[in-house]
């Protein structure tokens, strides 16, 4: 009969099998990167933070990467996009600031699985396109079942050296990403299991170009998305008052997906 490991960690389906878990271990991977931070209504977005956090200020950070040679999926890819906000934890026992997730699009199933179950990020499917080039203009959207829901469009105007390139490898080298680890009971209101997670991750920037970077939500009803038209729609009521920064970069990801950890 099958029997658990005590030194191993698993994903559903349980009983085929899974690996030994190895703390230390980290996930390299490949990525271009998009990003764009916009300031929004301070009342609107507190909705979406959770209580125990403090929003740190009215932005939202919108990310789309492309991540490429990826070492546990032999090589492979997928494209994210990243929706978070700036926030500072006051627990028991952590204090800390960190970007707070507030959902995560990706188009593969295997990082949405072990993202969900292992660390708490909020990752859902979308289809989301690879960049497309006409330098120095670049485009990308997601969409769900042919319902457009995010366009991303830049402009790259001028390539980021000298102590703004330090500045920037300084703030991408080490990243304290939040995620709410929520099972919901089974047969029964409320929640089996409940818990903010740390999840410790960094990029090494190699590249950078700031620019002009665009964004628009489009809502979508039931019968365009129906398991998330209220996620798109919610993110779409807050107003993008002011794109304060605009960046293209490439380089290496860094993620320390064993090294989470409960923070209370």
């Amino acid at each position: 009969m099958f029997r658990l490991q005590d030194d191993f960690t698993y994903l559903m389906p349980v009983h085929f099998g899974g690996g030994r878990f190895t703390p230390d271990r980290v996930v390299r991977q490949r990525t271009t990167t998009l990003a764009m931070t916009y300031e929004t209504d301070r009342g609107l977005l507190e909705q979406y933070i959770p209580e125990g956090f403090e929003l740190i200020s009215p932005e939202v950070q919108v990310i789309f990467s492309k991540f490429t040679e990826i070492d546990w999926m032999q090589g492979g890819q997928y494209n994210l996009v990243n929706v978070a906000s700036p926030v500072r934890f006051s627990g028991q026992k952590d204090d800390l600031e960190g970007s707070y997730t507030l959902v995560v699009w990706e188009n593969r199933t295997a990082p949405i699985l072990g993202g969900r179950e292992q660390t708490g990020i909020p990752k859902i499917y979308a289809d989301i396109e690879d960049l497309h080039i006409l330098r120095p203009h670049y485009m990308t959207n997601a969409s769900y079942e042919g319902s457009t829901f995010l366009n991303l469009e830049f402009e790259a105007e001028e390539e980021i050296t000298g102590v703004e390139m330090d500045a920037m490898r300084s703030g991408f080298s080490s990243v304290n990403a939040i995620g709410w680890r929520y099972i919901p009971k089974v047969g029964a209101p409320g929640a089996e299991l409940s818990q903010f997670v740390l999840y410790p991750q960094g990029m090494k920037v190699e590249h950078a170009v700031a620019g002009k970077g665009s964004l628009k939500w489009t809502t979508l009803t039931p019968m365009q998305n129906p398991a998330q038209y209220y996620i798109v729609n919610s993110l779409a009521a807050l107003p993008v008052e002011k794109i304060k920064q605009s960046v293209l970069f490439e380089g290496e990801t860094f993620l320390h997906a064993m090294g989470a950890r409960v923070i209370e």
